[in-house]
């Protein structure tokens, strides 16, 4: 099967889709004209010009554009994929997770929520949020909103990269009672006494949980973290010049998405805008004309209760990028939510996935 989204996956774990809702068979997703070859790389070396296939077949290749994504990295926080196979602790970031971290979050009735936000490297982080919006706003409307404390522990100093976005997002949290706690890290989970380790700024302290919801630290594919295609200075993901997107050493070699070090948030939005930059800048290099340039743009859809959603639209300094001047989409509307929820997957895949990117 095909996955959808990663913010359809969250919308899932938000009680607001199946994952059979949001999945396609893959073969009803390969554009025309495409060889489909049913299986995964183990290696690209590229002095060879060669991607090695798990089956053992060699595929040669004049470029090659390197999409693998990132996975969850469970060494980042000690305990953490021990905690999430316990009925207490989630994560939507594993699809097959998602119908569990509503069935977790709509069955609390009274104790203390803790929503983990790491930002190192997590696919479009602040979408983690729309499982805390979306199940506080069920809380207030079963009436056990008030029996809920809510915690949100993020690692960065925002809850994203935008200003406005981020004082409508720290508006509703406040409307809900939720603590907020911006530059925290989880350092580790005790699945058994249900307690997590937090630095901060003000030390080291243990914070007991009824109910914990992670968006856990990612890394790059093993394949590429242990090749020569990424850097000690990339941090095992592949080591792509941010604004042409072409490989540091490697000039055959091109990244995009999650797996790429383009020095903004990892987004499917960010992904569509790297696609054309990709595909002129291949071209544009076998004909010497001028390459394009990427300017870090991406994009963080985030839900602020069950009927309104805001799109934060920034690019890799944090400058506001909207793609249409009005209305304003980083304050949250009813609209917005409707066309996330119902018409972008649809356009996701019947056009995104089949090469068109317009």
């Amino acid at each position: 099967m095909n996955a959808p989204r990663h913010h359809d996956v969250v919308i899932v774990g938000g009680g607001m889709a199946t994952m059979a809702d949001l999945t396609r068979a893959q073969t009803k997703c390969i554009p025309d004209g495409c060889t489909w070859y049913a299986d995964h790389v183990t290696a690209i070396e590229a002095d060879r010009s060669v991607v090695h296939l798990s089956a053992g077949r060699e595929l040669h290749y004049n470029d090659v554009a390197v999409c693998p994504g990132s996975r969850v990295d469970w060494d980042a926080i000690t305990g953490a994929e021990e905690a999430v196979a316990t009925p207490a602790a989630a994560t939507n970031y594993l699809p097959e997770m998602a119908e569990k971290t509503w069935a977790m979050l709509s069955s609390l009735t009274a104790g203390r929520a803790v929503f983990v936000i790491s930002e190192r490297h997590v696919p479009c982080a602040p979408v983690g949020l729309k499982p805390l919006f979306m199940a506080a706003d069920h809380w207030r409307r079963a009436g056990n909103l008030d029996h809920i404390e809510i915690e949100l522990l993020v690692e960065g100093t925002r809850l994203v990269n935008h200003d406005d976005a981020d004082r409508e997002l720290r508006a509703a949290a406040d409307a809900y009672g939720v603590r907020v706690r911006t530059r925290t890290t989880v350092e580790a989970v005790f699945a058994v006494s249900q307690t997590l380790r937090v630095q901060s700024a003000e030390g080291t302290d243990e914070l007991a949980y009824d109910a914990l919801y992670l968006a856990p630290p990612h890394r790059a594919p093993d394949w590429v973290a242990d090749s020569d295609l990424s850097t000690d200075d990339a941090g095992g993901f592949l080591a792509v010049d941010p604004r042409t997107l072409r490989h540091r050493t490697h000039p055959r070699v091109w990244g995009l998405g999650d797996v790429a070090t383009v020095d903004t948030l990892p987004s499917g939005g960010a992904l569509r805008k790297q696609v054309p930059v990709v595909a002129h800048n291949i071209a544009a290099q076998r004909a010497r004309r001028t390459m394009r340039h990427y300017d870090g743009y991406s994009v963080a859809p985030v839900t602020t209760n069950r009927r309104e959603l805001l799109l934060a639209e920034f690019d890799r300094d944090g400058r506001p990028q909207p793609t249409v001047s009005t209305p304003d989409l980083a304050r949250p509307r009813r609209s917005t939510f409707v066309f996330d929820r119902y018409l972008e997957p649809q356009i996701y895949w019947h056009r995104l996935l089949k090469g068109n990117v317009s």
